[in-house]
């Protein structure tokens, strides 16, 4: 596994490689596959004890992406705070391979039908789906009528389609540390989200055009 270290507006010194180097032998031995480790190391301008440096994480196949970031003090505090976030991914990923292992794939439809009850998922409720397909969301620089200050700000990104299975999707969501994930469900074609409840619960927004 390549080890890749890279530092902005703060140096990288030998004995932090080196540290950095005798971490991933972890890594190595939960995901004996893994490609790359990244790890980019940049000088917050926030120069409080709490917040110094900021280190993301990122792990590189074969399979999805892992990432995780934590700012500290100084780039070791938050190298072994992202670190250990990195490490945790892992073991909940493998863990809930591990407890699936033997049981098929569930389509959305089929989760669906079942009230989810077979993938461990809570549909969305029905004033949430209503405020998405109506567009009622509220948002900053909307054409029509007077402007008004809003403290909302909206970004936008794109990435690739993925078609994924619910379960794969959570798997994905677990990797990268997000609150939600979006994919096209592979049974249906649909573009859905996963989402983070409490503890291991999730849910799951899909769109239909009916």
């Amino acid at each position: 596994m390549d080890v890749n270290i890279r530092g902005k507006n703060v140096g990288i010194t030998d004995r932090f490689e080196n540290y950095v180097e005798s971490k991933t032998e972890k890594v190595a031995g939960l995901l004996p596959r893994a490609q790359s480790f990244e790890v980019k190391v940049s000088r917050q301008s926030d120069r409080s004890p709490q917040h110094g440096d900021l280190v993301e994480i990122t792990l590189i196949g074969p399979g999805p992406v892992i990432r995780a970031e934590s700012a500290g003090g100084d780039k070791y505090s938050a190298f072994d705070i992202a670190y250990g976030r990195v490490l945790e991914r892992i073991r909940r990923v493998k863990d809930k391979r591990k407890d699936r292992r033997g049981r098929g794939r569930v389509s959305l439809g089929d989760a669906a039908a079942n009230d989810f009850g077979s993938v461990d998922i809570t549909p969305a409720p029905l004033e949430v789906l209503e405020s998405v397909a109506t567009g009622s969301v509220p948002v900053q620089g909307q054409e029509g009528g007077d402007e008004q200050y809003s403290p909302v700000v909206i970004r936008s990104k794109e990435f690739p389609a993925e078609h994924l299975c619910v379960e794969d999707a959570v798997d994905r969501m677990e990797l990268v540390g997000h609150d939600f994930f979006l994919f096209v469900e592979s049974g249906t074609g649909r573009p859905s989200v996963v989402y983070r409840r409490k503890g291991w619960n999730y849910g799951v927004i899909s769109l239909s055009e009916e």
